[in-house]
């Protein structure tokens, strides 16, 4: 089997669930879990934006990791995320980190620096090199002031066999289309924004990872399956469905939308750590109506 055929479909850029004082919620974490496994997604990203990483130390990080891995109990294919703007720390992450149980890393594009192409391409040659596990890229220009270019992204597919597939988000669907057109046999593009994923898959894009998948696994996987079979007609109709709620989920701030459902839902509180805040009133309100 191919090493990029588990990340075909839906992934879940998981949310990390925090209890009112702040603290991880771990049996809302095994809800969780149990919750997306049951809406039959591909697979899971931990440790993504979505999981508000930034905000984690080194100990909760690892409880997570652990605790994703005991639940999961290798049901679906885990994704870490392994990225950073300090390419040496990245490496030496990679060396130390016991990635036992996961089948790839998913690496954002070096923020703040704004580095040049080539220095994107030389970061990524360097954690090819030291990674034991295959390689999803991760272009999300708005988090990073940069943009990973189609042409970068091809020269590292072509050259780098472990690098295996993007998320894309930069939201520019000519930029992907491009990707698509050169890229190398077995090389995915993964669509990094809920609202596009449709498009992209009409486009020749593999699947995506989602952040509404955490509220709504089955139908949105239910949408990229269908869609992937060339069944447009099942697909629109649940896309549809999710499109108002999509948006709402990002009106005002990631993952503060999602948890708000899922509290909704009653799988984890609304909880989210600063400099992040829950949605305002509006898109509460909005969401407390169409959320289903």
């Amino acid at each position: 089997m191919n090493q990029a055929t588990n990340f075909t479909g839906t992934g879940v850029a998981i949310v990390t669930p925090f209890n009112k004082k702040g603290n991880i919620d771990f049996p809302a974490l095994t809800k969780l879990v149990e919750y997306i496994i049951k809406g039959r997604v591909e697979y899971i990203v931990v440790l993504g934006t979505t999981g508000e990483t930034a905000t984690l130390n080194k100990d909760e990080k690892n409880q997570i990791i652990n605790h994703i891995l005991k639940v999961n109990n290798k049901r679906i294919p885990l994704v870490l995320g392994v990225g950073g703007n300090n390419t040496a720390e990245v490496i030496e992450l990679l060396k130390k980190e016991d990635l036992t149980g996961f089948s790839a890393i998913l690496s954002v594009s070096p923020y703040y620096n704004k580095p040049s192409q080539e220095g994107i391409y030389q970061h990524y040659k360097a954690i090819s090199k030291a990674s034991p596990l295959p390689i999803i890229l991760y272009n999300v220009p708005g988090r990073t002031a940069s943009n990973i270019a189609w042409d970068t992204t091809i020269r590292l597919a072509k050259q780098f066999k472990n690098i295996i597939a993007i998320k894309e988000a930069s939201g520019n669907i000519e930029q992907c289309m491009k990707i698509i057109k050169y890229r190398p046999d077995n090389f995915l593009i993964i669509s990094g924004d809920d609202y596009l994923t449709l498009p992209l898959i009409a486009s020749g894009a593999d699947g995506v990872i989602s952040v509404v998948a955490n509220a709504y696994p089955k139908d949105y996987s239910d949408m990229v399956r269908s869609a992937l079979v060339h069944d447009f007609k099942a697909a629109q109709k649940l896309h549809y469905k999710l499109m108002e709620i999509t948006e709402q989920l990002f009106a005002d701030g990631n993952p503060g939308g999602v948890k708000y459902v899922l509290a909704k839902k009653k799988i984890t509180q609304t909880t989210v750590r600063l400099p992040l805040v829950e949605p305002n009133e509006k898109v509460k309100a909005t969401l407390k109506k169409i959320a289903y």
